[in-house]
């Protein structure tokens, strides 16, 4: 009578140095790997900077301030009701970006005024807050100037409106206007 063949054997000592190496490989791995990884973390200075709260007590009516977040230029400006009008008066469908580009609404938003000037859970019209870097190449543009009583860009020509949006020029998109809450009537925190 024939014994039936298995394959069952039983552990050799071979076979838990093999795992045991393996294991202490692995390990030894993720502790030479670890520092690595953990030095792409941003540093405190950055985290420091994921939002920030900005009193806005002292910006009169057509006054802008600007502020540094995350590295970047971000521009508050407190409009007059003739900014506000001329936004709100130019058909959303005549211009280059007709998206709203407001990181508060979704993305198919359109770039009406009331949605350029909407934080997170309200909307205050005389409020503009947009990330100050051209959409064309990067540049700061210059407020209060071009010929849409916005922003200009002098690098290469990019006009946007009152509203921050693209009307003239290379840039092709509107300005980004950032994660932003009112905390009071005079505290704005960004981020």
């Amino acid at each position: 009578m024939a014994h039936a063949h298995t394959d069952t054997q039983e552990p050799t000592r071979r076979d838990f140095l093999y795992i045991a190496t393996g294991a202490v490989t692995a390990v030894g791995a993720v502790a030479v790997a670890w520092p690595f990884i953990d030095q792409m973390n941003p540093d405190a200075s950055v985290q420091a900077l994921a939002s920030i709260e900005v009193d806005i007590s002292s910006i009169e009516v057509g006054q802008s301030l600007t502020v540094m977040w995350r590295g970047k230029p971000v521009f508050i400006r407190h409009r007059t009701e003739q900014e506000i009008e001329e936004a709100e008066a130019f058909p959303v469908e005549d211009l280059p970006d007709p998206l709203a580009r407001n990181a508060n609404l979704p993305a198919e938003d359109t770039a009406t005024d009331a949605n350029r000037a909407h934080g997170r859970g309200e909307s205050r019209p005389e409020w503009l807050l947009m990330v100050g870097v051209c959409t064309h190449l990067g540049c700061v543009p210059l407020g209060e100037q071009g010929d849409y009583d916005g922003w200009f860009c002098p690098c290469h020509g990019s006009h946007y409106d009152s509203a921050g949006r693209i009307r003239k020029g290379p840039a092709p998109r509107n300005l980004d206007v950032p994660v932003y809450e009112f905390v009071s009537d005079t505290l704005v925190r960004v981020g």
